[in-house]
Formats: C-alpha cells, sequence, structure tokens
C-alpha cells in the first residue's frame, strides 16, 4: 500500500447504510420492538372521558340500533353454526352425525341442553 493511504486518518460512520443493523443495536434491552395495543379499560382511564360533555359520544355513552340481520343459530353440541333443528328435542344442530348423538340423548341431558339456551322445553 502507499504510505499516504496508511498514514491518512479516514473516519467512518459507526452504522454503514448498506449494512444490516442488527436487532440489538435497534432495540437495546428493555424497548419496545414494535406497536402496543391498548385495551379499552386503559383508553378509558387515559381519556378521562368522565370531563366530556354527556351529550359528546365517546366509549361510554355509544349507542346503536338493533342490527337489521337476523341472529345466527348455533349448534347446541358442537358450537358451529347450526343450519337444522331436531324437530323432537328443538336442539339445533350442525350435520347428521350431531343430529344421531342427539337422538341418543336422554331426556334430562336434552332439558339442560335446552336450559342453557333458555329454552326450557317439557318434553312429551
Amino acid at each position: 500500500m502507499e504510505p499516504e493511504v496508511v498514514n491518512s486518518e479516514m473516519l467512518l460512520p459507526p452504522v454503514l447504510p448498506f449494512k444490516r443493523v442488527q436487532m440489538s443495536d435497534k432495540y437495546p434491552k428493555g424497548h419496545a420492538r414494535g406497536r402496543h395495543w391498548k385495551h379499552l379499560k386503559q383508553i378509558l382511564q387515559a381519556e378521562n372521558y368522565a370531563s366530556y360533555p354527556a351529550d359528546e359520544p365517546n366509549y361510554l355513552n355509544i349507542e346503536t340500533p338493533p342490527s337489521i340481520y337476523p341472529s345466527k343459530k348455533f349448534c347446541d353440541i358442537t358450537g358451529y353454526e347450526a343450519l337444522y333443528i331436531d324437530p323432537r328435542t328443538n336442539l339445533r344442530y350442525a350435520n347428521p352425525d350431531v343430529f344421531k348423538r342427539i337422538r341418543m340423548l336422554p331426556d334430562d341431558h336434552v332439558q339442560r341442553y335446552l336450559a342453557l339456551r333458555n329454552a326450557a322445553v317439557v318434553l312429551k
């Protein structure tokens, strides 16, 4: 090498733009790596909604009209969306396998499932 190049003092930036930044340098220990999501309770505490006027809409007093769509019906056994209802027991079911199970249930179990749905019916 030439003596001028060896003796010259070259200053390089600590991070070169073409080099990949290490995650440990970018986010030191204890610092957040990404976006933090707030829960509704945290939003309510931070915003101090008690000081807002009563007629101004916010998270505490928002009112919506009832849905125009019919509510979904779910299978009493599996929890999947139920397309069918057993005419004998009034239990909702999602597929034929569940229907076979429903027909094998004793009446007291059927009454318990209906009571969970608040649709208790006395079976004959």
